[in-house]
């Protein structure tokens, strides 16, 4: 990879030649028929939360902006609505690239002011590949614990209790080693884990 740095406002930032192609690659979504009509910004219900519109996202992915695009808020409040895709004239999947920035973002230890969604997505995972479904106990208190914020849904998680909303023990699938090899494919093994 080409490793450029650019001025722009006064601030240098380091362009990435080879991040728009490396997205691509991982995702199998291409980033080059995007033309920024601006239909994914218009229609998608979060942009008055993110710090970058999906369209802007995209140009700073195709201009090589590897750390800002990694380090912005957008990638983990996407909710994977399919809004933008649905509206967009080219057919870009922009919850798959979001994804994939996502997945990337982890590996490279990239932070973003949205500590909690990142917390949720690996603890998350975490469970799937524990068990191969969800256990809502397991998750809330692996949650809880590495946010602690460990009293704020405390009634409800109670009342919920009561009423046997919440399974205590947990169940695995049958074959969890072949849901094993699925993240090992992917990269994430279970020495992985945090």
């Amino acid at each position: 990879m080409k490793v450029l740095t650019i001025t722009s406002t006064g601030k240098k930032e380091t362009v990435e030649s080879g991040f728009a192609e490396l997205v691509q690659q991982k995702s199998g979504k291409e980033l080059g028929q995007c033309y920024q009509c601006l239909k994914c910004s218009a229609g998608c219900p979060l942009t008055f939360a993110m710090d970058w519109t999906p369209n802007q996202i995209i140009r700073m992915i195709q201009l090589g902006l590897e750390k800002r695009v990694l380090s912005s808020s957008t990638i983990w409040l996407c909710a994977s609505c399919e809004t933008c895709s649905t509206r967009c004239p080219n057919e870009v999947d922009l919850p798959a690239i979001m994804d994939t920035l996502k997945e990337m973002a982890i590996r490279n230890d990239m932070r973003s002011e949205q500590t909690v969604i990142q917390v949720f997505h690996r603890v998350f995972l975490n469970c799937l590949r524990e068990y191969g479904r969800l256990h809502e106990l397991s998750l809330l208190l692996s949650l809880k614990l590495l946010t602690l914020n460990l009293f704020e849904d405390m009634m409800l998680g109670m009342k919920m209790f009561g009423k046997g909303k919440i399974n205590i023990f947990p169940t695995r699938i049958r074959n969890i080693h072949q849901l094993d090899a699925i993240f090992r494919t992917f990269g994430e093994s279970k020495r992985s884990r945090t």
